[in-house]
């Protein structure tokens, strides 16, 4: 979801939600635009709370870091801090986290670019741990179900893999074809079978199950799917 549609009452409901749990407390109204615009999850079974999902805790701490900055700068200008033109100590408006499946720009700031995985991945941990029927946090949600390619990009880079970019090597994570279920996981530029194999590694330890096929020159390709119990 573009922040550009993220209505006030959204924004409320995001930054108020519960630090530990994501829960969020909103109207029936607000908590479906949160829904559908990925930022929330609702539980399939009674009393069908709502969680933020990664994207929407990544938006949480982005909104909160925001108002933070905002209430340094009054209270800075208050103590009689140097004029500065209007607006200028307030941070950009922040966005919604995005996993990156491969072939995007290299971020800016690599550094907070894993700050912001890492809040990610623990907030998918959570969102399994709260929704998946036994609470188990070693198998894919059903967030993660229905959210393949990204859900699979953001396990391969919290496991400290790459993705490709215009001028790097790395993953790549696309739709399988035919097979609805699954994403098809490259290495770019390939052929990079000790990429892949890692790459199975992390995405097996994530609960996802994954085979191996061979390509015609000589390299390979992953197709990955939720685990099930």
């Amino acid at each position: 979801m573009s922040t550009a549609k993220l209505t006030p009452a959204r924004r409320r409901a995001v930054a108020g939600a519960d630090a530990a749990t994501g829960l969020v407390r909103a109207s029936d109204r607000v908590l479906e635009g949160l829904v559908d615009g990925g930022l929330a999850v609702r539980h399939p079974r009674p009393p069908h709370r709502h969680y933020l999902t990664p994207a929407g805790r990544e938006l949480r701490d982005r909104l909160l870091a925001v108002a933070e900055a905002e209430a340094e700068a009054e209270a800075a200008a208050g103590a009689g801090a140097a004029d500065e033109p209007e607006g200028s100590r307030v941070p950009a408006e922040p966005g919604v986290f995005a996993a990156r499946t491969g072939g995007e720009p290299a971020p800016p700031d690599a550094a907070a670019r894993a700050r912001e995985v890492r809040s990610a991945w623990e907030g998918l941990a959570e969102l399994r741990r709260l929704t998946n029927a036994d609470g188990a946090t070693d198998v894919p949600c059903a967030w993660e179900r229905t959210h393949l390619a990204s859900a699979v990009a953001l396990a391969l880079e919290a496991g400290g893999l790459p993705p490709a970019t215009d001028v790097t090597g790395g993953y790549a994570v696309t739709p399988a074809a035919h097979q609805p279920e699954a994403v098809r996981v490259d290495w770019r530029p390939g052929p990079a079978l000790r990429e892949l194999v890692r790459a199975a590694g992390v995405l097996e330890a994530a609960g996802w199950q994954v085979s191996e096929h061979p390509e015609r020159d000589g390299g390979m390709y992953l197709l990955a799917s939720p685990r099930r119990r």
